[in-house]
């Protein structure tokens, strides 16, 4: 997904008998705004080690409607980021639609070929800091509609040989996608005040290194 997708994507959509853009209930605030390189965006999250004890995928409730206009999460995403606007049908069936997977450049006109990937997986953020949120947190970081990055409709063969992996275990396929993901998982970290392990800084350092231009722009979530 390039930046001209990305911004179509987040553009607002005219869809008959459904909001423009998707709204949320409940988002998570917003303390502050931060732009940066991405090699200063690595250098400023906190370094720590990792912990999964007592994790568990339904602690984050995940899939929500949380504007109660018949779509959830995962389909507010598809019309998100869907390159051709997709018709809407009942249920919040999507039809009609392409959707581009820019972690390995695959488009598609089938919504059922894409998964919602968590930009940085729920065990992940478990071990990275999320363990010590309340249940509402946890909510609102798995169902953020509030940033592009957070939430990513993807191949489902990708979603899955990522799975909980960060980025010193997995990568993204398509080259050119490289420094979208390293600035995606690294605005994610600092939106939501993440914590990273050393092996996971030498891997972001290292991809860093490459994206000399990259920078991170997001809002700090209150959480």
């Amino acid at each position: 997904m390039n930046t001209f997708v990305r911004g179509l994507a987040a553009a607002a959509l005219t869809i008959p008998l459904m909001a423009a853009a998707p709204a949320v209930a409940e988002p998570a605030p917003v303390k502050e705004r931060v732009s940066m390189a991405v090699s200063s965006a690595i250098d400023a999250l906190p370094v720590g080690k990792e912990n999964r004890a007592g994790y568990k995928r339904t602690k984050f409730k995940h899939w929500i409607d949380a504007d109660r206009d018949g779509c959830n999460t995962r389909q507010e995403v598809l019309v998100q980021e869907a390159t051709e606007e997709p018709k809407v049908g009942p249920g919040c069936t999507l039809t009609d639609g392409q959707w581009l997977s820019y972690y390995d450049g695959k488009t598609t006109d089938n919504p059922r070929d894409l998964d919602i990937d968590h930009m940085v997986p729920l065990a992940e953020a478990w071990d990275s800091g999320a363990a010590g949120w309340d249940a509402k947190t946890r909510e609102r970081y798995a169902n953020d509609l509030g940033s592009p990055q957070s939430l990513v409709a993807v191949t489902a063969k990708e979603n899955r040989q990522k799975a909980d992996k960060d980025p010193a275990e997995w990568w993204v396929s398509a080259k050119s996608a490289s420094c979208m993901y390293l600035a995606d998982w690294v605005a994610t970290k600092t939106r939501w005040k993440l914590t990273i392990d050393e092996a996971e800084k030498k891997a972001l350092t290292d991809r860093a290194a490459r994206c000399p231009t990259t920078r991170v722009n997001t809002d700090i979530a209150a959480n």
